[in-house]
């Protein structure tokens, strides 16, 4: 689908899904179904056991919450686009609802960095000065971590759509992937796009690397704090509740990072390798923290198990 010539803005864009695996969309989706099947329904129990259980009332548990509909916003943001493709081979989206679509993308995706951040703060404190853990992470003030992460992530991202508006677009309208994002977006345009590529890093930088290196530095300072513990086993108990924030950590960031140099700088990867990154980053932890939350929390498993001997009784 190509347009000759220039114009401001295009009325729609064309959405590609598995680069050369088109005839296999069908196949593909069935994995795809189940991982959207496990976000949907792993974050809605997440947080249907905690508002349930009252003991699960505690800051470390709010964060969790947080967390959990992030991922559910994820999940729903990219869901209409991804298996519209894969089932009906709907390419189509229009310029608007597309901008629509990247903005919340990006809005969730720096508020599940600043979600995993403050997480990382309340497991250093709850190592560090446990008997103090209560009155500095109180309900008010968790409510207040939480505002400030949505209206940071809103801020920041605000002059994105506008900074594309302005743009000029020609040639192939084809997106990389089954849904909007920024760069790739931006990446179409013929038109002088340095400002976008400097306020997107600025943004990238100063709010998603910010946060991964707190919480590096949060991780550093737990670990000088358990080194200190007078026995093997009370290292072994404090690191244990680390264990879940850590591997959440990790699913966010590397894909996140990774993709982030494939648009950068990888101008001679496969495009099947940046569209696999790509879906990685935004469908794989939705689907995985709910899992690593329910396994690797004893608290969460338990009140999960009364609940499941509740209904089946």
């Amino acid at each position: 689908w190509e347009f000759n010539g220039s114009f401001q803005q295009p009325s729609a864009f064309l959405m590609l899904g598995m680069p050369g695996l088109e005839t296999l969309h069908p196949w593909i989706s069935i994995p795809f179904c189940a991982l959207y099947l496990t976000a949907l329904l792993g974050n809605c129990i997440i947080l249907f056991i905690i508002k349930r259980t009252q003991s699960l009332h505690e800051p470390m548990y709010y964060f969790l919450s947080m967390l959990a509909v992030t991922d559910l916003g994820l999940a729903l943001c990219t869901l209409p686009t991804t298996l519209g493709l894969f089932w009906f081979n709907q390419r189509s989206i229009g310029f608007d609802a597309c901008l629509t679509q990247m903005y919340f993308i990006h809005i969730l995706s720096f508020i599940e960095s600043s979600v995993l951040l403050a997480m990382a703060f309340d497991r250093f404190i709850a190592i560090s000065r446990p008997l103090r853990h209560p009155s500095i992470l109180t309900k008010a003030t968790v409510t207040k971590i939480g505002l400030a992460i949505v209206l940071r992530g809103m801020v920041s991202l605000l002059p994105i759509p506008f900074l594309l508006k302005r743009l000029t677009y020609c040639g192939k309208m084809e997106l990389s992937h089954s849904f909007c994002f920024h760069p790739d977006i931006m990446n179409l345009a013929c038109a002088d796009i340095k400002v976008n590529v400097f306020y997107g890093m600025i943004i990238l930088l100063s709010t998603v690397g910010m946060d991964f290196i707190f919480i590096v530095l949060s991780y550093i300072l737990i670990i000088k704090t358990v080194i200190s513990l007078a026995t093997k086993e009370e290292c072994l108990k404090a690191l244990n509740t680390c264990v879940s924030h850590i591997c959440a950590v990790l699913v966010f960031f590397i894909p996140m990072i990774g993709l982030s140099m494939i648009h950068r700088f990888g101008k001679n990867v496969p495009p099947l390798v940046n569209t696999l990154v790509a879906y990685t980053y935004l469908i794989i932890p939705p689907a995985l923290n709910p899992v690593i939350y329910s396994i690797k929390s004893s608290h969460i498993r338990e009140a999960l198990l009364r609940a499941l001997r509740r209904k089946s009784g």
